[in-house]
């Protein structure tokens, strides 16, 4: 059947108050064919007012009633393929919304990039799988050597859905499952999850980034944050929820369209919010009704107003989860969701004026949201953006319109590994070659290709980096390397394989060599070292809440445990990971569950928050049984 798309972007004038029940119509208010419902044939009047309402009906519907606010620009797409719409209704104090959504077709408008390049694929090389609390992990694993060439584990394997899985982990799940006895401490971080949750239209969207009863300035920790909900989602899909993880995914794609302004300019289409609140809002001329809207925060709201970068990436990588351990493969196939997908990549692969492959952001951008010196080309953004190149490469309908963006994908991918592994791999063998480094070097020849001074090596690096060990730095520029250790990038780099496996077992050797400062009392150090003094004022801004060992600036991260958790697992060190789960759970609880912990070996903890829906109180009954 011959298809038809386009996209049109409707400005909003400021005077304007829009409130449209569509007729039959989709998140991006895609028109659908002729239904015979007679809930959609009898809404096709419009109504006006001044809000924006999104919202889905039961676990089965998808769909949302669909305002438009003046300060935002609808993203719109049609096609005359549509299948046939399914409806829903959300009621608030006695108000019935109409909910509607088409089934479509896998069709989708052309997102392109310019690149021409061979395409080599490559299948997502590491997915961990656990079915509840009682199931032992499936491991399927595909190991990328030091030259690029992807390798089967030469380990007993049999094949199960057409996938390589390891036949030791399957061990175990032929004996009678036995039921394992919650503890207490898991209980109550259930208990505290469960507390945090979101809902919108009186159906679960997400958990709340802290539910702090004594913060009487909440600023925006009672929002729903994109990159803090991932490890709260992971732990609902490892229990079997998965309606709350597909609402988040489908909202939070809704979202994606609005129009971002800050001072008169509107970034990219492909920007993902940060966060969003669900607010109540009277209904103009009725008495006591009231409506719930989505508040998204793009950056024009946060401090400093910096995008958030990281948002769309950590999108596209829980998505690839969602599709991974419930087996519904039909939400990342729908046309929304794949033109999401294409919006995201297309922004981070638009041509510019920068020479390498990394992505360049400003300060801020991501888990580190306030001023440490990582602006340029941050480890963090480099290693979510190489995974979610993969996952985006696995989930992407490959037909005559996306051909030139997987090709630009697999360019991309190609060319980040290298740069990474190249020119972010620092162990002692590396610091003596920087060490030797001539300077001032005008050739295509060059050995020293950024210019970096010897001098720049700092005097703390040669004592503290292990023989048999090595890390991914924190920042490569022009005449600048930032020896930093940070812990999620080089974290997201064993994940996702970016680093090859030699360099992903000399991180792990790392951190065992190093225990003492990047452990110590509470997993894990954010960054280390700290930046103190001189250094602290230049580059901070004389942030107090980033002081030496203390928030982003070298403070420890419960929330890092379940990335090291799975890198652990992965490389085929559980026992290191459990090691520090045991540690982390001698204390959260005892503590009242802190975001994170302050000083050098992380033994106080500053801000006491009641429940912290992340790795904290929500991964632990999947992390002690993982591990």
């Amino acid at each position: 059947m011959s298809t038809s798309s386009s996209i049109g972007i409707s400005a909003v004038k400021p005077c304007c108050r829009i409130l449209i029940r569509y007729r039959s119509s989709s998140i991006f208010g895609v028109s659908a064919t002729k239904s015979n419902s007679p809930s959609l044939n009898n809404s096709s009047k419009s109504r006006f007012k001044h809000a924006f309402r999104r919202g889905y009906g039961k676990p089965g519907f998808s769909g949302h009633l669909c305002a438009v606010d003046p300060g935002r620009r609808a993203f719109c797409i049609s096609d005359s393929s549509w299948g046939q719409s399914r409806v829903g209704s959300c009621r608030v104090n006695g108000r019935r919304g109409l909910l509607v959504i088409p089934r479509v077709a896998s069709d989708f408008r052309n997102h392109s990039t310019s690149i021409e390049a061979h395409v080599n694929q490559k299948s997502f090389e590491s997915i961990y799988i656990q079915g509840g609390l009682n199931v032992k992990p499936l491991v399927i694993e595909r190991i990328e050597t030091d030259q690029g060439i992807v390798k089967e584990e030469e380990r007993d394997r049999i094949e199960a859905d057409g996938s390589a899985v390891n036949i030791d982990s399957l061990k175990g799940l032929q004996e009678k499952t036995v039921e394992r006895e919650v503890s207490e401490i898991e209980k109550e971080a259930w208990k505290l999850l469960r507390s945090a949750v979101v809902n919108y239209c009186g159906n679960p969207v997400g958990t709340v980034a802290a539910n702090d009863l004594s913060d009487k300035q909440a600023l925006n920790y009672d929002q729903v944050f994109i990159r803090d909900f991932v490890p709260s989602a992971l732990a609902f899909l490892l229990n079997g929820e998965g309606e709350i993880v597909k609402n988040f995914l489908l909202h939070t794609l809704q979202l994606q369209s609005w129009e971002k302004t800050v001072d008169c300019y509107s970034p990219g289409q492909g920007l993902m919010p940060a966060s969003f609140k669900v607010r109540s809002v009277p209904l103009e001329g009725s008495d006591g009704a009231s409506e719930e809207v989505l508040d998204p925060d793009f950056g024009e709201s946060a401090i400093g107003r910096v995008a958030p970068v990281d948002s769309g990436l950590w999108w596209i990588i829980l998505l690839r989860a969602y599709g991974k351990i419930t087996g519904d493969y039909a939400l990342q196939e729908r046309v929304e969701v794949q033109t999401g997908i294409r919006l995201i990549l297309n922004l981070c692969l638009t041509d510019g004026f920068d020479m390498f492959p990394t992505l360049l952001v400003t300060d801020g951008s991501c888990m580190i949201d306030r001023r440490m010196g990582i602006h340029g080309h941050p480890l963090e953004i480099q290693a979510l953006f190489y995974s979610a190149l993969r996952c985006s490469r696995e989930m992407l309908i490959v037909n005559d319109g996306t051909k030139k963006l997987v090709a630009a994908i697999n360019n991309r991918l190609s060319a980040l590994s290298f740069h990474i592994r190249e020119y972010y791999w620092v162990d002692m063998k590396k610091i003596n070659e920087i060490y030797r480094y001539n300077t001032e070097e005008y050739s295509t020849e060059a050995i020293n290709k950024f210019n970096i001074y010897p001098d720049q090596i700092p005097s703390w690096l040669v004592d503290w980096i292990p023989e048999t060990g090595g890390y991914l730095i924190g920042n490569l520029q022009p005449a600048h390397m930032d020896f930093r250790f940070f812990t999620l990038g080089n974290l997201w780099a064993i994940i996702s394989s970016l680093g090859t496996q030699k360099q992903n077992e000399g991180i792990l050797n790392l951190i065992e060599a190093k225990w003492d400062d990047l452990v110590a009392h509470m997993p894990l150090k954010i960054c280390y070292p700290a930046l103190e003094s001189e250094e602290w004022r230049i580059i901070t801004g004389s942030d107090p809440k980033n002081t030496p060992w203390s928030y982003h600036n070298g403070g420890s991260w419960p929330t890092l445990l379940w990335q090291f958790t799975l890198a652990c697992i992965k490389m085929g060190k559980p026992g290191l990971a459990k090691k520090a789960v045991d540690l982390a759970e001698k204390r959260l609880s005892a503590d009242d569950w802190p975001e994170y912990y302050d000083t050098r070996s992380g033994e106080i903890h500053r801000q006491a928050i009641e429940a912290i829906p992340n790795m904290d109180d929500c991964q632990f009954s999947n992390l002690k049984n993982a591990t």
